[in-house]
């Protein structure tokens, strides 16, 4: 398939779900001459157990984008990945790119690249998939981090994008009080709404913040070797870092 209107690249997307604002986001960080084939999976109310089933889901979508010829696949979404576990992923991504021989990242394969990119090694995150913060704790662990403390957001799954981006900058900012060791923030999970503060939390705290979207928005340039700096998403996007 021809891709005239993605004259720089063509990144096929699996979301978990619809609907939830961040595809486009991601639109809007990307520079004109990339484009964005997205496909959706139907996580409806952010089970366990929705997220431990969906990774058939996820490989019927990227043989797929694979058949449409896309110069990458991103299967987005960090909870049926981090369930999976950090080596189990990257056995999972290899088996993929060899079957279907085009490159493929996870939401966190991106998230570790990102972290390492940005020089953070000791975290605190903030984020809704998991009631129990102890699968996100272990992945980052085993993949080499030290996190400090992950905290949940309040409120029902279905209901995290509801929240204002001043709250969410509130909240941010206690947790990193609680942490001022922490040289870097982790945010998990991408129907968080915040990136118009973005710019001046990373500029309050004075450390750099992991926007899974901006993380997203970062790899995909480099993968498709683009290099298109933006203000007003953060270090990640300003002043892109080679990864």
């Amino acid at each position: 398939m021809a891709f005239g209107g993605a004259w720089r690249g063509m990144v096929g997307t699996v979301k978990p779900t619809k609907g939830s604002g961040s595809l486009e986001e991601l639109i809007r960080m990307l520079p004109e001459g990339v484009g964005v084939l997205p496909l959706f999976n139907n996580v409806r109310h952010g089970s366990l157990e929705e997220f431990g089933s969906a990774i058939p889901s996820y490989e019927e979508k990227i043989a797929e984008l694979a058949q449409d010829g896309v110069d990458l696949i991103h299967p987005a979404g960090t909870p049926p990945f981090m369930l999976l576990g950090y080596q189990a992923e990257k056995d999972l991504i290899t088996r993929w790119e060899d079957k279907y021989q085009i490159p493929i990242f996870t939401s966190g394969s991106n998230q570790i690249r990102a972290l390492k990119a940005l020089g953070i090694k000791r975290f605190v995150g903030i984020g809704y998939d998991f009631d129990d913060t102890a699968v996100v704790d272990r992945y980052f662990t085993d993949a080499g981090f030290h996190v400090l403390g992950l905290e949940r957001l309040p409120g029902h799954w279905e209901e995290v994008g509801r929240l204002s981006s001043h709250e969410i900058y509130r909240l941010i900012r206690q947790a990193h009080r609680r942490h001022p060791d922490a040289d870097g923030v982790y945010i998990q999970g991408g129907k968080i709404r915040m990136l118009d503060v973005l710019e001046t939390l990373e500029q309050d705290i004075r450390v750099p913040v992991l926007h899974p979207g901006v993380a997203t928005a970062w790899e995909i340039l480099l993968r498709l070797g683009v290099h298109a700096p933006r203000t007003g998403y953060g270090r990640l996007l300003a002043d892109p870092p080679p990864g």
